[in-house]
């Protein structure tokens, strides 16, 4: 018996150097090296400081920014209070809750009607922290954007085009926006120093 236990301690040791140092730090290694800017987070940098990531959605409300979608983290857009809503599709909360952010978007952006409002614009994404937001959520805050900026409607669009991202692989999920990258384009479009 002692015997077994003995061997029992001992694997449990080399596993956990095995599987908990040794493994880590190689693929954190090959990370740094294959994919240095993704392992680091794909953080995005302007005139040397770090604006935010690629990756995590940013609180965007003043009216010459692109917005992104609702968050259901807890503090906004916190990464450590990740988590979906968890309301279904017939849940009154969630009803009622996408109806008042329909009239909010609606008072918000000039030309939207109901019935038109992008459903991204109203809903959250799985983890609550969605860095993207579809072509058409985007094509609806365009109007109020250059509004506020004092630019062409069309420049924006452009801006909107050239940011859009295809598909994955050509065939997985929709087109999208990041809504950081473009945010940042804007202000560099007009000699905005950054958010």
């Amino acid at each position: 018996m002692t015997r077994y236990i003995g061997t029992a301690i001992r694997m449990t040791i080399l596993t956990a150097i095995v599987l908990g140092l040794i493994y880590p730090l190689a693929i954190t290694g090959i990370a740094q090296v294959v994919f240095p800017g993704a392992a680091d987070g794909s953080l995005i940098k302007v005139n040397g400081r770090i604006v935010g990531s690629s990756l995590i959605a940013q609180d965007f409300s003043a009216a010459r920014y692109f917005q992104p979608r609702p968050s259901a983290a807890a503090s906004g857009y916190n990464a450590m209070a990740s988590s979906g809503s968890n309301l279904g599709p017939t849940n009154r909360t969630l009803i009622q809750r996408v109806r008042a952010d329909v009239r909010a978007q609606i008072a918000k952006d000039p030309g939207l009607r109901f019935g038109e409002v992008p459903v991204d614009m109203v809903t959250t994404s799985g983890s609550g922290l969605d860095p993207d937001i579809t072509v058409a959520n985007a094509r609806a805050q365009a109007p109020r954007v250059a509004a506020a900026r004092g630019v062409s409607l069309a420049s924006v669009l452009g801006l909107v085009a050239s940011h859009t991202t295809g598909r994955t692989f050509g065939f997985l999920g929709e087109p999208r926006v990041n809504v950081l990258k473009l945010n940042l384009a804007l202000d560099a479009a007009q000699g905005i120093k950054g958010p």
